[in-house]
């Protein structure tokens, strides 16, 4: 029973390889993707509340004069 001779894989193999890498790679570079989306600036409306035109304190019993 002969052997089977090995000695030509590699180079089969690699040329190979390099051969789908190429072809890919043109495929890929072929193809035009389109562009990101680009960020919009939105303005953010103010909305007056009634406490904030009004000055308020908080005042803690701590914060209280002695009786």
């Amino acid at each position: 029973m002969p052997q089977l001779d090995t000695s030509t894989w590699f180079i089969t193999i690699i040329s190979s390889l390099i051969t789908l890498f190429i072809l890919f790679q043109l495929k890929i570079s072929s193809q035009s993707f389109p562009l990101p989306p680009m960020l919009k600036t939105t303005a953010t409306l103010k909305t007056k509340n009634p406490w904030e035109s009004k000055w308020t304190k908080i005042y803690s019993p701590l914060s209280l004069p002695l009786q």
